[in-house]
């Protein structure tokens, strides 16, 4: 399916429109120099408790007045923001990808967030893991389908074998239960793991280091909005800490 020639015509007409609404709020805003009332974020399920929840307590306790909206979804895209669904967009990119952001989308770096290879307590010594090492051990992998997955098996490759993937799931609590009892190893963002957690080993990758970026995405606008501006501020805090 494609877009009919009145289509590419009135999608060029929607964007400009879409953006002189949102410059003409961030004006208001600007003029009136207060943090707003609501706002929108779209975030991962895996930032939440390191660094969404954290954001949102510093902003109930700076911006009593401001209510934000939390959309928690695996399927965050940036074209959310372009649609106008969301306000900022809490969303990673992985190191085997190219920086590229649609037009009129400005991207904040929040955090390197590295892959760290998941097993038992005590199931392997206390060192760094070779990639390579890990292509004799079952592994539990988020489908090739999404951009961690596609990442993992990149890495993998480079490395000089393809995993054995013996359970497939994109649900990183699903993967840790399985590396806590012993059935495989995993890969997760260091951010999506409670380091307080009983039952696992965590252990970098020293040959090969997997990694995913974290960053903000707002719609690009002449005049600074204060309410985009606070979300933001929040979030690069909290990732900080």
């Amino acid at each position: 399916m494609a877009l009919t020639e009145a289509g590419r015509v009135l999608l060029e007409h929607a964007d400009r429109i879409l953006a002189a609404v949102q410059e003409a709020e961030s004006a208001v805003a600007a003029v009136k120099d207060t943090v707003g009332a609501s706002a929108t974020l779209a975030a991962l399920p895996s930032t939440v408790a390191t660094i969404v929840a954290p954001a949102l307590t510093t902003l109930g306790a700076d911006h009593p007045q401001l209510t934000v909206t939390c959309l928690v979804t695996d399927q965050a895209q940036l074209r959310e923001l372009t649609l106008g669904t969301v306000d900022v967009l809490l969303g990673q990119r992985y190191d085997h990808l190219p920086a590229t952001a649609p037009r009129g989308i400005e991207i904040v770096p929040l955090l390197d967030d590295p892959l760290l290879v998941v097993s038992a307590a005590g199931q392997t010594d206390e060192r760094p893991v070779a990639l390579r090492e890990l292509a004799t051990r079952s592994l539990a992998l988020p489908p090739p389908s999404t951009d961690c997955g596609q990442a993992i098996r990149h890495a993998c490759h480079q490395a000089g074998f393809t995993p054995v993937t013996r359970y497939l799931t994109a649900d990183i609590a699903a993967q840790l239960a399985l590396a806590r009892a012993g059935l495989a190893t995993a890969l997760v963002p260091r951010t999506a793991i409670d380091p307080a957690a009983p039952g696992i080993r965590t252990a970098p990758i020293e040959d090969r280091p997997i990694q995913r970026l974290l960053f903000a995405a707002t719609r690009h606008t002449e005049t600074v909005n204060p309410t985009i501006t606070a979300v933001v501020t929040a979030l690069r805090t909290a990732a900080r800490q």
